[in-house]
């Protein structure tokens, strides 16, 4: 795996923490417990930090990133990804708050100062627009994105159980 400093920052990995060999981490990122980061996953915490929380898997070919500070928004666009997140394939993550036990589809893009709530699918293609905010519940599909049903009690157990594979695959891997 790449992990580079930026101005003298490194990424911070916590136990259990399975980033593949040819993604790349560059600055201010902080994995916690049991996160995943898989083949060709870039993740730049350079001109602002990313945060990404315990349990969450990011898959092949993803790209992290966030907005710097400026004078219309003094603390620029973080990227903070919540517990229990499986980002899909080819996802585009920037300057972003997502909360927990979300499943974003693959080849999303989700764009500066989002906000995603708890419980919330993304449909695969789907565009969620700056400063849009994904209420708790439901799943979202299209470009722009719009909110289409609420999520049947199989989907949101599915959260967390596509969460859990993920951890068990990365330990997998980790074991060699």
């Amino acid at each position: 795996m790449t992990i580079r400093a930026y101005k003298g920052v490194l990424p911070t990995l916590a136990e259990g923490v399975y980033v593949d060999e040819s993604s790349v981490l560059v600055g201010d990122i902080v994995l916690a417990k049991d996160v995943s980061i898989w083949p060709l996953v870039v993740a730049r915490g350079d001109v602002n930090y990313i945060r990404i929380g315990a349990r969450t898997n990011v898959q092949d070919g993803s790209v992290l990133h966030l907005s710097r500070p400026s004078n219309g928004k003094p603390e620029g666009s973080p990227l903070i990804i919540g517990e229990d997140v499986t980002v899909g394939h080819k996802v585009m993550l920037h300057g972003c708050t997502l909360g927990n036990r979300i499943l974003i589809g693959m080849g999303a893009i989700v764009m500066d100062d989002v906000i995603v709530e708890d419980d919330v699918i993304i449909g695969a293609g789907s565009l969620v627009p700056p400063g849009k905010r994904l209420q708790s519940g439901y799943l979202y599909v299209g470009s722009p994105a719009k909110q289409a049903r609420p999520l049947n009690d199989n989907e949101k157990a599915f959260l967390t159980e596509s969460a859990s594979n993920y951890v068990q695959l990365k330990n997998e891997y980790l074991a060699g």
